[in-house]
């Protein structure tokens, strides 16, 4: 599989609709630039005058497809739940928290600061302040970010960040003609006048908004957007099939293997207990292959099999400065070092967060591609990941569109999602970072290594990568 993934990289044909439309030259079919197996770095990235960040440990409750054993809760309730699951992993103190920040992307209204409303309800002091952050896909990125700016700066020690998602039960609001008459209708004085809007009210009025992941700017659908970039670097359907089986397999892999420690048990009121994602569904080309386009019909090679999907589900890190976590006995999982934030065109690179922003955040930290001996990467579609390692692996992209001399290179295959991906755990909008980020700590352990790569992209052609360094064992 992975050398047919390999193959289906190499060949970058330069009649991409895409590449025509801004150049009549051809991407580079230079083959992928696999980093050579070199002695690692013993240097550490910790840096004069500056704090040393740690990840205590993180928790997730199980990722669920929308619509299953979440269905009944509220975003609060999930995220109370990983709130609860990380005190109970590390045992500590509430009062020593000193600030809580989630991501989230389709807010309730109820609970618009879910992250107030979750620590308040998993019992943490209403002295302790808490805020949330939205940055689409990369939401729970940024809450860690915001955490680790706290913790730079003195102005906190320990800092609780995650995210949370709940697609089961997503706002659907009237028409905007509805909303009016019915503020409208809350400022009449008189029964006249209260009848004289209910007689302007029409049929079209009842038709509710339904919320879509599409770009405001664009008002194109992701998935439309996933579908033309793979076109655009001539990613076959068959090639996208493996990609996302290659995900479903090695996530499988992981859970038999007891890998996934960050994920916790949920007891779900009223409910059985959830103990693992319910996502993962390892299937056959043949099968996958019967699966009709999903966003560009009849003929695009995006589909449900290859896309990730609709999820529910809450994360949660403990991060505190490095002296004070050995100072309460700790010993920490991983250093976060160096991050960026990068954005571009969300037309047209709505999706190549990853390959932007991995070369600025390895520059920052002075690594190469060689240096990372893990990479985790948010799969929203197969698509989008076959792109991004494309992109990645040419220097005509490198040097026309990223202003760069030369290509990064693509992460060699046998470093990458080695436990699965988005396109099987599932992809929680608000909390896929902080499980990316504890995936990439755990597989550093496992795996003797001592760099990792973790970038998603995210709505709004915005992407996000971090540096992530083992603790010294």
């Amino acid at each position: 599989m992975t050398s047919m993934l390999s193959c289906a990289i190499r060949s970058f044909p330069a009649t991409s609709t895409w590449a025509v439309r801004f150049s009549a030259r051809s991407f580079s079919c230079s083959p992928l630039s696999h980093a050579a197996v070199q002695p690692k770095s013993k240097k550490t990235l910790a840096k004069n005058g500056v704090k040393n960040i740690v990840v205590v440990d993180g928790v997730r409750i199980p990722f669920l497809q929308s619509g299953t054993s979440y269905a009944d809760l509220m975003p609060h309730d999930l995220a109370r739940a990983s709130l609860q699951g990380l005190l109970n992993r590390t045992n500590v103190p509430k009062e020593v928290v000193d600030y809580i920040v989630y991501g989230t992307v389709i807010q309730e209204v109820k609970t618009s600061n879910v992250a107030r409303e979750a620590a308040l309800g998993a019992g943490f002091s209403d002295k302790t302040p808490a805020h949330t952050v939205t940055m689409a896909c990369i939401s729970s990125n940024q809450a860690m970010t915001t955490g680790v700016g706290l913790i730079a700066s003195g102005q906190c020690d320990v800092v609780v960040a995650g995210g949370v998602e709940l697609m089961s039960d997503v706002p659907i609001r009237h028409s905007r003609k509805m909303r009016k008459t019915l503020l409208s209708l809350n400022r009449a004085k008189t029964l006249g006048q209260r009848l004289a809007l209910f007689a302007k009210i029409r049929p079209d009025y009842f038709a509710p908004e339904l919320p879509a992941v599409a770009e405001f700017s664009t008002s194109e659908t992701m998935g439309h957007s996933a579908d033309r970039l793979a076109a655009a670097f001539a990613i076959s359907r068959v090639e996208q099939d493996e990609y996302a089986l290659r995900s479903h397999t090695l996530a499988r892999k992981a859970q038999d293997e007891g890998l996934l420690t960050d994920v916790i048990p949920f007891k779900v009121p009223g409910k059985d207990t959830v103990i693992k994602d319910n996502g993962v569904r390892p299937s056959s080309m043949e099968q996958m292959g019967k699966l009709k386009a999903a966003f560009v019909k009849p003929y695009g090679t995006v589909t449900a099999a290859n896309s990730s999907f609709l999820t529910d589900g809450a994360s949660a890190v403990l991060m505190m400065s490095e002296e004070k976590a050995l100072a309460m006995g700790y010993k920490p999982k991983a250093y976060l070092r160096d991050f960026v934030y990068v954005s571009q065109d969300p037309k047209d690179q709505l999706l190549l967060g990853p390959t932007y922003g991995t070369p600025k955040v390895l520059e920052r930290a002075g690594l190469t591609l060689a240096d990372i001996d893990v990479f985790e990467f948010h799969e929203a579609f197969a698509g989008q990941i076959l792109a991004n390692l494309k992109a990645m692996d040419s220097d005509w992209f490198a040097q026309n569109y990223m202003g760069r001399k030369s290509k990064v290179g693509a992460p060699p295959l046998e470093k990458f999602n080695t436990w699965g991906g988005s396109l099987s755990l599932g992809h929680p909008f608000g909390a896929t970072g902080c499980r990316l980020v504890m995936t990439a700590a755990h597989r550093l352990k496992k795996e003797g290594g001592q760099y990792g790569v973790v970038a998603a992209c995210a709505a709004g052609g915005q992407g996000h990568a971090m540096i992530v360094e083992l603790y010294p064992q």
